[in-house]
C-alpha cells in the first residue's frame, strides 16, 4: 500500500471518530436522548432543567418552553460564576441546533457535576417529530 493512500485511510478514520466524538457518541460523560424522550422527561419529571445552548437569534426563532438561554460560548463563564447553580440536583436536558454544541456544553456540565442529557439532533430533530416550540422571548 502507498504512503499516501496509507495517510489517506488514517485521515479520513481520524476525521470520522473526530465527528463521532464531537456529536457525543464516543467517550461521552453525559447521555444522549431522543427528542421524544426528552420531551417525556420534561413532561413527567419536576426535576428538570432545560438549557438552550444556540445564539440569541437562534433562541428567539424557536425554542423549547422553559428553557434557559446559555449560549455555548459563555458556558464556561456562566459556570464558573454559579449562574446555573439553580440546575444541580436535576436532570439538564441540553439542546442546540443540531447536536453539536449541546454535546460540548454536555461533556462541560457533566465536568461541574451537573446530569446532563443531550438533545439527539437538536432542535431541528425536535421540531422534524412534531413536539412543541416557543417563538419570541429570549430567556
Amino acid at each position: 500500500m502507498k504512503k499516501t493512500t496509507l495517510f489517506l485511510l488514517l485521515f479520513v478514520g481520524a476525521t470520522g471518530l473526530y465527528f463521532l466524538y464531537l456529536k457525543g457518541y464516543l467517550f461521552a460523560n453525559f447521555e444522549s436522548v431522543s427528542p421524544k424522550e426528552a420531551y417525556e422527561m420534561i413532561q413527567k419529571d419536576r426535576e428538570v432543567a432545560i438549557l438552550d445552548v444556540r445564539t440569541p437569534g437562534e433562541y428567539a426563532q424557536g425554542h423549547i418552553k422553559g428553557a434557559r438561554l446559555v449560549p455555548v460560548q459563555r458556558l464556561e463563564r456562566a459556570l464558573a460564576e454559579g449562574e446555573l447553580n439553580t440546575f444541580r440536583g436535576k436532570k439538564v436536558v441540553v439542546y442546540c441546533r443540531s447536536g453539536m454544541r449541546s454535546a460540548a456544553a454536555s461533556r462541560a456540565l457533566a465536568d461541574h457535576g451537573f446530569r446532563p442529557y443531550n438533545v439527539q439532533g437538536g432542535i431541528n430533530a425536535w421540531r422534524g417529530d412534531g413536539l412543541p416550540v416557543e417563538a419570541g422571548g429570549s430567556s
